[in-house]
């Protein structure tokens, strides 16, 4: 049976339980890294496969890119260098040698231009453009890499953080900067919408302030999605480059005026950090809540008795659904008790239980549970897969209502100062406060309270924020820039 403590309890705790628990991943011998489990991973790999197909639709082509990236290259962009400076890891030698019966590096076998283990690619992307454009009929280039990327993270969660984790990162060239930030903006709402449509997370798009945005870029744009303790979580970014990376890298294009002019670039992504999110925006005490879209497993059958009729069914069942796209598992363990079994799909968070038994037969009807009520109850079998399938498109809804909700009763407007250190201090949620648009003002904040601002939101969001000519800064009383989202953050 589960021992997962309650998320009210402590949800941190609760949090590493059902990793663990659900089998999603578990803690490596190296440092910082985990060890995505089968089911942890097959939630990925629908997340890539639906992704993957959004964005070839978009133009863009995968390909690939090498893991070290030379040191030489992340000094020709001084901010992207500071930003991730201390979060490389750095290879500084490329040969091992046997000395006094242990393995030592050969002190003769140091690199001359020491190789970067891949925190992002922008460098040496950008320098391998430089050979692929020469005139404007090179352009656009639009390309994503699926990949694995290092950041030596001091303080390490599975999936939120950790020093090795699997993304995609998209990678554009323009000839003008309409066109890039149309693309910026076209990306960040394709992982708008795929939080809604697929992983059920109301999303809020915006624009990060200066002080937060992507080191390297003139602008970056955001996807947050608010947690069951109150806390932001940032699933996504896009980020518009400008024309630093191709100035710093000396990528030009030839434009039709045959005139040399500097290429415009973005970049965007996202990680293995959604399942984090999915985790801590639908679960609950018994376990995980996947939405039926990206579940690995959307079904389990679990018959009662093995005999012929009920395998029967079982397999009739099975087969109707897998036609209808409807990934299915039937769990005939024999050394397992029907309670193990019901407790573990509870636990991984399969939205439809189905069980059967010899009254089941006897009534001509199937035992549903579905996962996001915990409600139980019994359908016919003889129009079973319409009910199922037409069941999985409710679920897939609800699961969105009640994740929106708790975002909506955990938003405030908040002017007064406060109120807003309590809110921020007790994590209450979003918090929407006047801001001055400093860079001191935000950093004092931070310092103080933890808090962070998150975006300055767009006004296309399902959340409406009005900003005032009268509104004065929540901290330093100045006349206010914006109103903006605050939170504590992971």
């Amino acid at each position: 049976m589960s021992n997962l403590i309650s998320q009210e309890e402590n949800f941190s705790e609760w949090y590493n339980g059902i990793i663990q628990l659900a089998d999603l991943a578990e803690n490596s011998d190296v440092r910082g890294c985990m060890i995505l489990k089968p089911y942890g991973y097959s939630i990925w790999e629908n997340i890539q496969k639906i992704l993957d197909d959004k964005f070839k639709k978009t133009g863009h082509q995968n390909a690939y890119f090498p893991l070290f990236i030379p040191k030489s290259y992340f000094c020709k962009e001084a901010s992207h260098v500071e930003g991730f400076a201390k979060e490389c890891a750095v290879i500084t030698h490329y040969r091992l040698k046997n000395k006094d019966n242990s393995i030592v590096v050969d002190e003769n076998a140091k690199l001359e231009d020491e190789y970067i283990v891949r925190p992002t690619s922008e460098t040496i992307i950008w320098n391998t453009f430089k050979k692929w454009i020469q005139s404007y009929r090179d352009l656009p280039i639009k390309i994503n890499q699926w990949a694995n990327v290092c950041r030596w993270e001091m303080r390490t969660r599975p999936f939120l953080r950790t020093s090795e984790f699997l993304w995609q990162e998209g990678h554009t060239a323009h000839s003008n900067i309409e066109e890039a930030r149309k693309e910026t903006l076209q990306m960040l709402d394709v992982y708008y919408n795929f939080g809604k449509d697929y992983l059920a997370i109301p999303f809020i798009k915006g624009i990060k302030t200066e002080n937060e945005k992507f080191a390297g870029a003139e602008e970056t744009y955001t996807v947050e999605a608010l947690m069951k303790d109150g806390k932001a979580l940032q699933c996504g970014t896009s980020h518009l480059l400008g024309q630093n990376f191709a100035k710093a890298f000396d990528v030009k294009y030839l434009n039709k005026d045959n005139k040399l002019e500097y290429v415009w670039g973005t970049s965007w992504g996202v990680s293995t950090r959604l399942i984090g999110a999915i985790i801590m925006t639908h679960g609950d005490d018994k376990g995980l809540i996947l939405p039926p879209k990206i579940a690995p497993i959307q079904i389990v059958i679990i018959p009662l008795d093995n005999n012929e009729q009920i395998n029967n069914i079982v397999n009739k069942l099975n087969s109707d659904l897998l036609d209808n796209n409807i990934s299915v598992k039937i769990d005939d363990r024999d050394y397992l008790r029907p309670g193990f079994k019901f407790t573990e799909w509870e636990l991984k968070g399969v939205p439809i239980r189905i069980v059967i038994g010899k009254k089941d037969i006897e009534n001509k009807t199937l035992e549903v549970i579905r996962r996001d009520e915990n409600s139980k109850f019994s359908i016919s079998i003889d129009n079973s897969t319409e009910i199922l399938i037409k069941l999985l498109s409710d679920i897939q809804d609800n699961i969105y209502k009640k994740a929106l909700e708790f975002r909506q009763n955990h938003t405030f407007e908040v002017d007064n100062y406060n109120d807003f250190k309590d809110k921020i201090s007790n994590k209450s949620g979003f918090i929407i406060s006047p801001w001055d648009g400093t860079t001191e003002t935000e950093l004092k904040i931070k310092e103080e309270l933890q808090g962070t601002i998150r975006c300055i939101p767009f006004e296309n969001n399902d959340l409406t924020v009005e900003n005032n000519i009268n509104d004065k800064c929540i901290y330093s009383q100045k006349q206010s820039k914006n109103k903006v989202i605050f939170a504590q953050n992971y």
